[in-house]
């Protein structure tokens, strides 16, 4: 686990730190949501893929089956308890572990075939130039997949809120923050069961 980020955003960092040892546990069942999101990728044997915001490292196992032994899998966050997490659970064996702003990454231009963020979009402080940064390190025609184990709806009644015109997720928002990103929205899916948004790196 390397430590490429020294002024983390605190805020996220201490939400989802306080509630890391126990993150799996109170979402057990969305290990499976997750494969499904993963297969939207469309993933080759010796692909190199980003899971950014990994957070415990619950999409590690189904992306290192998608890419195989020789491909790439790196898992980015920004919590260094939610890395803890994902080393006792033997993640760090399937994927290279970085903690690491997803806002500046310490990869090459265009060193990914794809991008895999989950329940990323709201938790970035500025989400054109965080989109943006996952645009830079994908090479043209590689792919990003916004995604979340439950929709929009679900979620937000979960937390006992409303949905408003103004979700950066929802589609009308979400076309025109990609597309000024370096990205092009290509399925949108918004479920009870998932919450997917797939694009394609233009350029």
């Amino acid at each position: 686990m390397t430590d490429r980020n020294a002024d983390q955003p605190h805020d996220v960092r201490a939400f989802f730190g306080a509630r890391a040892a126990d993150w799996d546990a109170k979402f057990p069942e969305d290990a499976a949501t997750f494969a499904t999101g993963i297969a939207e990728l469309g993933l080759h044997e010796g692909d190199r893929v980003l899971d950014a915001g990994c957070g415990t490292g619950r999409a590690l196992p189904a992306l290192r089956e998608a890419v195989g032994a020789g491909g790439t899998v790196l898992g980015a966050d920004l919590t260094p308890e939610m890395l803890r997490v994902a080393v006792q659970a033997g993640h760090d064996r399937r994927a290279g572990l970085l903690l690491a702003d997803v806002t500046r990454l310490p990869l090459p231009d265009a060193s990914l075939d794809a991008v895999f963020a989950s329940g990323l979009l709201t938790h970035l402080d500025n989400a054109t130039e965080g989109l943006a940064e996952l645009a830079r390190v994908v090479r043209p025609g590689g792919r990003l997949a916004l995604f979340h184990p439950i929709g929009r709806a679900a979620l937000a009644a979960r937390k006992g809120r409303r949905l408003t015109p103004d979700d950066i997720r929802a589609e009308p928002n979400l076309r025109p923050l990609l597309a000024g990103s370096g990205w092009e929205l290509i399925r949108y899916v918004d479920e009870d069961a998932r919450y997917l948004a797939l694009a394609v790196r233009q350029g």
